[in-house]
């Protein structure tokens, strides 16, 4: 497994952001028909928002996402993030909304991971080839106000 830097994942992830927002929520070559949202948090440090494209998996009305920023021994940024302010922004296709995340434990955890790993069964790969446990984090639309 290639193991990017932090300099060479900011640049594929402004790639991604830009082809997403040029296509209406769609990525072409190995995204091609991967459901994907861009999840926009807080920096912790800074208090910038700060936008990362994800794989999602449906779970009624919420979304799933896994923390595991490509197969890295340690945590995403997003995720780290997370953790100062769990208030989160979706792009979903053309649709921009408010979101809360929460990380999933115990028997949700593994309910959900095995859910979005069976359609998606690269995931697996990614927490098999770590130490730390893949942080699953549950997206829950905001009622808008």
């Amino acid at each position: 497994m290639v193991v990017l830097s932090a300099e060479q994942w900011i640049e594929v992830n402004r790639n991604i952001i830009e082809e997403f927002r040029a296509n209406d929520g769609r990525c072409g070559g190995a995204l091609t028909g991967n459901p994907m949202l861009l999840l926009t948090t807080t920096g912790a440090r800074t208090g910038k928002p700060r936008t990362t494209p994800l794989t999602y998996h449906a779970d009624g009305a919420d979304f799933i996402v896994m923390a595991s920023a490509g197969g890295s021994p340690v945590h995403p940024a997003w995720y780290r993030n997370l953790a100062a302010d769990d208030h989160v922004v979706v792009e979903l296709g053309t649709e921009r909304f408010s979101a809360r995340a929460s990380t999933e434990v115990g028997a949700a955890r593994r309910e959900v991971f095995d859910r979005m790993v069976e359609e998606l069964p690269r995931f697996a790969d990614y927490q098999r080839d770590v130490d730390r446990e893949v942080p699953v984090v549950r997206i829950q639309r905001l009622a808008a106000s």
